[in-house]
């Protein structure tokens, strides 16, 4: 059999970058950074939070405008 075939799964800290939260689980990565935990997910708290998607909503709506309006002369 191959030595050293399989990675080593050692304890980590897993921190979330909102509300810094941090546990310990097992991975074999050396460290995990995660976005929204349990601590702060609206899921599990109960609370709704507003996550700032840069505006994607806005880009689309002036888009879809732009092309109703298009659509609308070609009639």
């Amino acid at each position: 059999m191959k030595q050293d075939l399989h990675p080593k799964y050692t304890k980590v800290t897993v921190n979330c970058a909102n509300c810094g939260n941090s546990f310990e689980t097992r991975s074999t990565r050396p460290s995990i950074k995660v976005d929204i935990c349990n601590n702060c997910h609206p899921f599990y708290t109960g609370k709704q939070m507003l996550v700032d998607t840069a505006g994607r909503v806005e880009r689309f709506n002036k888009r879809f405008a732009k092309s109703t309006a298009a659509q609308a002369k070609a009639q």
